[in-house]
């Protein structure tokens, strides 16, 4: 099973993705990573790109997707069974809900979609019941784009904050793909 997975810049969450691409890897997928720019770029005080980047690679198997020019791959050379969005950052949705695909996050989505494969959407936003509620309600009513289960991070400290429940990744993934 072909399953790309893009990954976007909420580093908070960076350590449960791993965690993740294991679990992935281990049950059997074929993994095709995807980064964002800025976690190519950025070192944060959740740890350095160059590490994480590694780290990808070597539990993949793979070198990242990193371009636009590669990314746009995904739709009629690399067709992928499904396409995993984790995690999903409020900017990331904001773009998809308005088909704006000016990076290699954005353009395997939606090169993906082309093919109409699935896309498993994997929430981590802190402004998921501000602003950025109207792009995943967007997002929601578009064929062939599922969400993984998600609720409020932290009610008190962060009252807008949504972030996927990751254990159910797999679970979704499954179900998106029995479609």
């Amino acid at each position: 099973m072909k399953l790309g997975v893009v990954i976007t810049a909420s580093f908070c969450t960076l350590k449960k993705v791993l965690v993740v691409l294991r679990d992935l890897k281990e049950y059997g997928y074929d993994l095709y990573p995807v980064l964002s720019n800025k976690i190519v770029d950025y070192d944060t005080r959740f740890g350095n790109a160059k590490d994480f980047v590694n780290e990808i690679e070597e539990i993949c198997g793979k070198k990242i997707v990193k371009d636009i020019v590669e990314a746009e791959k995904f739709g009629p050379m690399y067709k992928m069974d499904a396409m995993l969005v984790l995690p999903a950052t409020g900017d990331f949705m904001a773009k998809m809900a308005n088909s704006i695909t000016d990076n290699a996050a954005n353009l395997a989505v939606k090169a993906t979609l082309r093919n109409q494969s699935p896309i498993i959407i994997a929430v981590s936003t802190n402004d998921g019941l501000g602003l950025s509620g109207q792009n995943i309600m967007k997002l929601m009513n578009l064929k062939h784009v599922y969400f993984v289960p998600f609720g409020q991070d932290d009610y008190e400290k962060k009252p807008n904050s949504l972030v996927a429940h990751f254990n159910m990744v797999i679970p979704t993934i499954e179900e998106a793909l029995k479609r």
